[in-house]
């Protein structure tokens, strides 16, 4: 949690159905400001719908239909008022597969801020460098910010990837597996990121990785069928876990 306990987001008996195929069943979970909450569980569990649902995301399936409330910082974000493109300036999120766009490194991390409106030139040189500085890509890059994006390892397209998404200053971070196609090194470099990165941004990471949701989550909560089964400080429920469901998937024995 964070230092004073504050929640920044909030999902209260969340729904998520697709053609009439409920995919999330009444998810309630809270996650602290400026801390890491990993969600973890077998394939198809539910944890990328609940990471989705976050910021609307599903919003962009005709099928879809979510229920429930979600609140940002005490305001409900599914309300009819709140424009999602608005709502996902303040909730980045990065994929599993890292997403460069066929442009310059530059053009891609200016993407949002283009998008938003800004078209002042040192404004935007300026967020540019401090996106990848934040995105510890920085010194790799400097001298190659016209050279396509396309021409990065996948390390540091995935990096890319976070510097695009913090470039318009999100308060809040969604990771869906951000690591899953990379190799231990390029791993632990996005693993020491996210801790460099929860100083700043409240961070939501979905992972098929105990291990790495022991390294780098704050708090964990364990997905089944759809259904949150168990949440908590991460050591405890990795260590401890009170529900006879996630015993048998930090086990082993399911997922």
């Amino acid at each position: 949690m964070s230092e004073d306990g504050r929640v920044k987001l909030d999902a209260q008996a969340l729904r998520v159905s697709y053609r009439g195929k409920r995919a999330l069943h009444d998810v309630t979970l809270a996650m602290a400001e400026r801390r890491v909450t990993a969600l973890i569980g077998p394939s198809g569990c539910g944890k990328s719908t609940f990471l989705r649902a976050l910021n609307r995301m599903h919003d962009l399936v005709p099928e879809a239909v979510v229920t429930g409330r979600i609140l940002l910082d005490g305001h409900d974000v599914l309300g009819p008022a709140v424009d999602p493109v608005d709502l996902r300036r303040r909730v980045g999120m990065v994929f599993q597969k890292s997403t460069p766009f066929p442009k310059s490194i530059a053009d891609n991390v200016a993407f949002g801020l283009r998008v938003a409106g800004e078209r002042r030139r040192t404004v935007l040189r300026e967020r540019v460098e401090e996106a990848l500085r934040g995105a510890a890509l920085w010194d790799e890059v400097k001298d190659r910010l016209g050279e396509s994006a396309l021409g990065l390892s996948g390390g540091q397209q995935q990096r890319l990837c976070i510097a695009r998404a913090i470039a318009t200053r999100p308060e809040v971070l969604l990771l869906d597996e951000p690591a899953s196609a990379l190799d231990p090194i390029a791993t632990g470099h996005i693993e020491a990121l996210i801790l460099e990165l929860r100083e700043r941004y409240t961070i939501v990471i979905v992972t098929h990785s105990l291990a790495q949701a022991r390294r780098v989550s704050d708090s964990t909560a364990f997905f089944y069928l759809g259904e949150l089964v168990e949440a908590g400080p991460t050591a405890r429920v990795l260590a401890d876990p009170q529900h006879a469901r996630t015993r048998e998937y930090v086990r082993g024995s399911i997922g």
